[in-house]
């Protein structure tokens, strides 16, 4: 074995999964990735089930799996079959030098949640071996996305999933209307930043290498940012929070400061537990192991970087439902403090709250 096709059997391939509900632009974001002339080899696999294909020019809509090398450097995958298949099969054409990329975009299907998806990445060993799972993109319409989030859980879902939120079709509504959109995200999902997207047209760098599923001292979750991101977005509804309630949550802060958000009672929330008190390693692993036991299924998203007693150094906590994994991060700058964000279904807030009180 040369030492090229040493290095080129060793190479990981980022994935980003592109998930938002039917109509929210998807396809157009696709057209731009797969034509644009941005420098990325982009493998961009859509799913059998997908609502509408980007077109016949592009991705040809047999039944049987097809790969088309783009003039960019790009490859679209029409994939028919099991999604661990369908990478494996891509990772053989890569070391084979059938096939080059260095990036993969999953799109999924406008009525899914991402979770399973992403699941892919943490429960096949070879796929772990040789993809990373970057991030969720989640796409939502502005025009219809109140709308959509009455009527279908599966949209917040996909909002609670997401590691980056791109708001198109703004050009639809008005202002005021885009606010309360932002507010009600945030309530769901108060960790990630929203960008606004026309035409599908942005800097790739946006939604790739954003290393929202990377157990690294960057998936900090700071307080600060989210005071940051809210004042970013304040149309004269998002407030300034100041609270110093270590259990003090997004949630509540919206519902006693936006006079409209009592209108819409989503099924995904989301609460934030920070404390300065160390975890003791046992108590914890034994209490977020009985959690995803019992509600793993409700659990969305959960990421924080945890303070242990008798260690100088962060712990990186990232989870998808009941598979969840940690990694040592950097030792701490300033003072030692525990942060986690929490998003899912009906979430027991008060036992998850209590029962990390117990684990100091």
């Amino acid at each position: 074995m040369t030492q090229s096709s040493q290095q080129n059997s060793k190479q990981i391939i980022p994935v980003t999964i592109l998930s938002g509900f039917l109509g929210s632009g998807k396809t157009t974001l696709l057209k731009h990735i797969l034509n644009e002339a941005h420098g990325y080899k982009i493998a961009v696999i859509e799913n059998e089930f997908g609502e509408e294909n980007i077109d016949n020019e592009i991705l040809i809509s047999d039944t049987v799996p097809q790969i088309i090398q783009m003039s960019n450097g790009c490859i679209c995958c029409n994939i028919r079959g099991d999604l661990q298949k369908s990478l494996n099969d891509l990772i053989i054409k890569l070391d084979n030098k059938e096939i080059e990329f260095d990036k993969i975009v999953i799109e999924t299907t406008g009525v899914a949640e991402p979770g399973p998806v992403a699941q892919t990445f943490f429960l096949d060993e070879e796929i772990n071996q040789r993809y990373r799972l970057d991030a969720v993109i989640t796409l939502v319409d502005a025009k219809h996305a109140m709308t959509h989030l009455d009527k279908h859980v599966q949209v917040q879902q996909q909002i609670g999933f997401a590691d980056r939120i791109l708001i198109t079709k703004a050009d639809l509504t008005d202002e005021k209307q885009i606010a309360e959109l932002k507010a009600r995200i945030i309530k769901i999902n108060p960790r990630t930043p929203i960008k606004m997207v026309s035409y599908g047209k942005l800097d790739l760098k946006e939604i790739f290498d954003i290393k929202g599923f990377n157990l690294d001292d960057k998936l900090d979750i700071d307080p600060e940012f989210l005071n940051a991101h809210q004042h970013e977005h304040n149309h004269g509804h998002a407030h300034e929070h100041d609270c110093h309630d270590e259990h003090c949550t997004h949630e509540e802060h919206h519902h006693q400061n936006h006079h409209h958000a009592h209108h819409h009672i989503d099924s995904i929330q989301s609460f934030v537990y920070q404390t300065d008190k160390p975890f003791i390693y046992e108590k914890l692993e034994e209490f977020l192991s009985g959690i995803l036991t019992v509600y793993g299924e409700k659990l969305l998203r959960y990421k924080g970087i945890l303070y242990m007693k008798n260690l100088n150094k962060k712990v990186i906590l990232q989870g998808v439902h009941q598979i969840m994994g940690s990694d040592v991060g950097g030792v701490w700058a300033g003072k030692p403090r525990s942060k986690l964000v929490f998003i899912g279904t009906e979430l027991p807030k008060d036992i998850i709250l209590q029962g990390l009180e117990l684990c100091h």
